[in-house]
C-alpha cells in the first residue's frame, strides 16, 4: 500500500515537473539580465575581529570550566587521586 502511494506520487511529480519546465539560476554573482557584478568590499580588520572574537570566548569558557570544577570538588563530586602524580 504504501509502496504504491509513493510510486503514484513520483509519476505525478514527474508530470508537474515536465509541465514547469522553470530554469533556476544563481543570481548571487550576477543580475537578472546576466551581467557579472562587481567584487564584493573586503573587510580590512578580518583577523582582528576573529582575535576579538575567539579571544573572549576562549577566556570565558576557561573561566566557567575552573568555576565547575572547583564546584565539583568542593562538593566531592569529582577529586582528582593523588596516585596520579608518580613523575617523581
Amino acid at each position: 500500500m504504501t509502496f504504491s502511494r509513493l510510486t503514484r506520487l513520483m509519476v505525478q511529480s514527474k508530470t508537474i515537473s515536465k509541465h514547469d519546465r522553470k530554469i533556476q539560476r544563481r543570481t548571487a554573482t550576477t543580475t537578472p539580465t546576466g551581467a557579472i557584478l562587481p567584487e564584493p568590499e573586503k573587510t580590512p580588520f578580518g583577523l582582528l575581529s576573529i582575535v576579538a572574537a575567539v579571544i573572549p570566548g576562549l577566556l570565558i569558557g576557561a573561566a566557567i570550566s575552573k568555576n565547575i570544577a572547583n564546584f565539583l570538588e568542593e562538593n566531592e563530586l569529582f577529586v582528582p587521586s593523588d596516585d596520579d602524580d608518580d613523575d617523581d
